[in-house]
């Protein structure tokens, strides 16, 4: 029997779901509808180039999500970190820490309109990683 295959969704609560959606519109490009923003990949196919997504339990004391005061955090895979977080702060988006670089890629983040630290993933060479 099959059991999970990957990350169906992520489902959060926040104050105005449409100033959220707005603001991610506007901010990070998503193309979002009445229910948020569908993310299509192909359920069977051979890819030339991996893409990875992260499942990972943080212990409850941790500070990584700081300043954002959630449970959670999502990681969004983006094209050019560096550009992007530029033209961020020049739209008064509060950027947080510096970027940060590894072997699998460049991390940023943003705290979004209802307070939530958001981490922006810019990957490298995912083949590298595979079990």
């Amino acid at each position: 029997m099959k059991k999970v295959t990957g990350i169906g969704g992520i489902f959060f609560k926040c104050k105005d779901t449409q100033a959220t959606k707005a603001w991610y519109e506007k901010h990070l490009g998503l193309p979002v509808d009445d229910y948020g923003c569908t993310f299509w990949q192909a359920e069977s196919v051979k890819l030339d180039k991996k893409a990875s997504q992260q499942w990972s339990p943080f212990e409850s004391d941790s500070t990584y999500f700081d300043p954002g005061k959630q449970d959670f955090m999502i990681n969004y895979r983006v094209a050019d970190l560096k550009s992007l977080l530029e033209e961020l702060k020049q739209n008064a988006v509060e950027v947080v820490g510096k970027i940060e670089e590894y072997d699998y890629g460049k991390f940023g983040w943003v705290i979004d309109c209802d307070g939530r630290k958001v981490e922006l993933w810019e990957p490298s060479n995912e083949d590298l990683f595979e079990k």
